[in-house]
């Protein structure tokens, strides 16, 4: 099977001659990612992005955290920069990415709908926008969704096979909003996107960290194929496994707070066969990759070869 294919049966639970898998380039990896020559989600080092939020950087990471909110009253809203998502240039090589990507799967990257709004907004301005200002919080989110049905169908019209952007809604133990106000506001817009990336041929990606049980059955419902996750020890994997194994595919390192950190060797080892065990079924459901920030999350390179290695290891045994 090419590595499109592997991909593409595992996340539709159709079956895999082997585990598809994102690692760094010594190990091999089945996805090619693209994004707009300039996407309106870039976060500039210590400078101010297109919708005008400063950022600074936060140590050795490769994020960093806006310190000035372009928008911090709502009477300034029709002052707000909003990025032109139709500008040719943004689009300028997507014709080549299907020919330059052989037969890996490409996955391509969109714009969040809670972290794009809180990084405009501020999160306590967001929150409190739930309760005290819904329908302006939703004419912000709702410019948001049509940016990502433009992209979409630019990366359909290239043959791209995923679609993937980051909405980070956990706390280490919770959700960030209340579950109901989640599916007042954003499930119906995720349902969205979901939906129009399932009519242009797209697998449809999101990456959520944070505790996000409470949300995850929701996702699942509205067509969610593959659910990303840095993080699975602040839930459990038994947890995971049990009640969403089989319906999502998980698409995770080990834990990056906790075992890749701290853990031996071993334990990293013995955690890449639960996360097998447990997440994925015979048939699909499960992608293992590594975390692409190494320095920032505090990997060291020992504990990300026993990772790579072991996941080599189980792949070559189903």
């Amino acid at each position: 099977m090419t590595s499109r294919e592997v991909v593409s049966r595992t996340v539709k639970f159709q079956g895999a001659d082997r585990l598809p898998i994102d690692f760094p380039e010594k190990y091999g990896n089945d996805f090619m990612f693209v994004d707009m020559t300039s996407s309106p989600e870039l976060r500039p080092h210590n400078q101010r992005d297109e919708w005008g939020a400063l950022w600074e950087n936060i140590g050795v990471s490769n994020l960093g955290e806006v310190k000035d909110f372009p928008l911090k009253s709502w009477s300034d809203f029709e002052k707000l920069n909003i990025p032109n998502i139709k500008d040719p240039k943004r689009w300028k090589d997507i014709d080549t990415v299907r020919e330059r990507a052989a037969d890996k799967f490409v996955l391509g990257f969109g714009i969040s709908l809670y972290e794009r709004v809180h990084f405009i907004r501020g999160l306590e301005n967001t929150w409190a926008d739930i309760y005290d200002a819904p329908g302006k919080l939703e004419k912000l989110i709702n410019i948001l969704v049509e940016m990502n049905l433009y992209a979409i169908e630019k990366y359909a019209d290239a043959c791209i096979d995923g679609y993937i952007f980051a909405d980070d809604w956990g706390l280490q133990d919770k959700l960030m909003i209340s579950p109901q106000k989640w599916r007042e506001i954003w499930k119906p817009k995720y349902e969205k996107v979901i939906k129009a990336a399932h009519d242009a041929g797209l697998l449809m990606f999101l990456h959520s960290c944070g505790y996000i049980v409470d949300i995850l059955d929701d996702f699942i419902e509205i067509g969610l194929d593959v659910i990303q996750m840095d993080q699975q020890e602040n839930m459990g994997l038994e947890l995971l496994g049990e009640r969403f194994g089989g319906r999502v595919t998980f698409y995770n390192p080990v834990d990056i707070q906790n075992t890749m950190v701290y853990g031996s060797l071993e334990d990293i080892r013995v955690y890449c066969r639960k996360m097998a065990k447990l997440l994925g079924r015979p048939n699909g459901g499960f992608i293992p990759k590594w975390y692409s920030d190494p320095v920032g999350a505090g990997h060291r390179q020992e504990a990300i070869y026993a990772m790579c290695e072991e996941f080599l290891k189980i792949s070559k045994n189903l």
